[in-house]
């Protein structure tokens, strides 16, 4: 089994910015891709962004909302994903989960975090 632990998040204030951050830890097989999705309130679970592997091209994805503003990265050595959010909207709004995909195409989810931007 795999766990996804995830650490910051919070509340801010349009402009600021905040660091999402994911450990995996457990029976991991190689990560092919890692990420972060997000649910908005009352909406459905949409994806952030997420990035492979370096097998497997090591290019992020964005969505279009948050492409220039928030930016993905991973530490493969220790199995970790950040997500670094600049110039935070109030529609950025949601419960974050981290996301990962294991090379035999096992899907991992962590607990969520809570991101509130608000004046």
């Amino acid at each position: 089994q795999v766990q996804l632990v995830e650490s910051g998040g919070g509340l801010a204030e349009p402009g600021e910015s905040l660091q999402l951050s994911c450990a995996a830890s457990g029976n991991l097989f190689k990560l092919a891709v890692m990420g972060w999705y997000r649910q908005p309130p009352g909406e459905e679970r949409e994806l952030v962004a997420i990035i492979p592997s370096a097998e497997h091209g090591d290019i992020p994805t964005y969505t279009d909302s948050v492409k220039g503003r928030f930016t993905i990265a991973r530490d493969n050595v220790k199995n970790t994903v950040f997500l670094q959010m600049n110039n935070l909207k109030p529609e950025d709004t949601a419960v974050y989960y981290c996301h990962a995909r294991d090379i035999r195409d096992f899907e991992f989810w962590g607990q969520g975090t809570q991101v509130t931007v608000t004046s």
